[in-house]
């Protein structure tokens, strides 16, 4: 299979792992969590988000939280909801935002108390103005593979929604697996449609592994020759307003499967493997991650782990 020979992992642990935790962590920890990431070689970082404290009280130091990470030389991505957010950010110097929406109305209802096209009245003035800003700006499609509310989702609205947020100027859509209830064939059929009206260098894929399916969907996606994926420390995070949804997918299962398939992704994984183990044990958590489990268990036996060669 001609799988691209390279891909860039954007990490989510720090924003999407952590703003469904119980636990509210420490800016500081916040900070050290996301310098270490950084020096594990990642390009891109999803760190904070400018949202309400009362929604999400997990990211209300955001304010404090950004100026702290000046000094890393990677892009550090913040999740904007609206105007008063964006103005926020841009104080703080930020260089990429994320804005969000929806391929279901009723998911979108519960997580932002607004329809499809309501969302997109909220988010085209916030693209204008971080373009004019010259902040880049990239876009969230939930529920692209089903929603907790409706069930399945047609393909072509997904593309209808992912489509329209290009051409308000998204360099960059993430389809997300908010659920976890994708398949290879489900992830085929959105991307037959997507790419329609998105070339596939332009996308990435956010897959949940709810399921145990998040990695044979990635492959799917790599056939389709995407090359950007979605992925949290240690498998941290899920979705607050979709019950039942488990963690991201682990970025070292990610590390894991391309490294078998000798793609190259500029993570060091003995780093990442600090980073995630220094949140987890800082929450209390036991990974969800297979690797992450499988590699913790062989250290404590003193055993070596089998790392694939492609």
């Amino acid at each position: 299979m001609d799988y691209p020979k390279s891909v860039r992992i954007v990490e989510v642990g720090p924003r999407d792992g952590l703003q469904n935790e119980k636990k509210v962590i420490s800016t500081e920890k916040k900070a050290d969590f996301i310098k270490r990431l950084a020096r594990a070689g990642h390009q891109t970082i999803e760190v904070t988000s400018f949202v309400r404290p009362d929604r999400i009280p997990q990211m209300g130091d955001a304010k404090e939280l950004y100026p702290l990470l000046s000094k890393i030389d990677c892009d550090l991505v913040c999740l904007v909801p609206n105007l008063k957010g964006l103005e926020v950010a841009h104080s703080l110097g930020v260089k990429e935002i994320a804005v969000f929406t929806a391929s279901s109305d009723s998911f979108n209802q519960k997580n932002i108390n607004a329809t499809i096209s309501q969302s997109f009245d909220r988010i085209e003035p916030v693209i204008e103005k971080a373009l004019e800003s010259g902040i880049k700006v990239r876009g969230y499609v939930s529920t692209a593979f089903g929603c907790p509310y409706e069930g399945f989702i047609e393909p072509s609205k997904v593309a209808e929604v992912a489509i329209r947020l290009h051409k308000m100027g998204c360099y960059e859509i993430s389809l997300g697996d908010t659920i976890g209830s994708g398949t290879p064939l489900s992830v085929e059929r959105v991307l037959a449609e997507v790419t329609k009206g998105i070339k596939p260098t332009q996308l990435a894929l956010h897959f949940h592994d709810t399921r145990g399916m998040a990695t044979a969907n990635i492959v799917k996606g790599l056939e389709f020759g995407v090359s950007v994926f979605d992925a949290s420390s240690g498998g941290l995070g899920g979705c607050p307003y979709a019950m039942g949804a488990t963690g991201n997918v682990a970025t070292e299962d990610l590390l894991y499967l391309f490294q078998s398939l000798g793609i190259e992704t500029g993570i060091n994984l003995e780093k990442q493997i600090e980073a995630s183990t220094f949140m987890l044990n800082d929450l209390g958590k036991v990974t969800t991650s297979k690797f992450l489990q499988a590699y913790l268990t062989a250290k404590d036996n003193h055993g070596s782990l089998y790392l694939p060669t492609p």
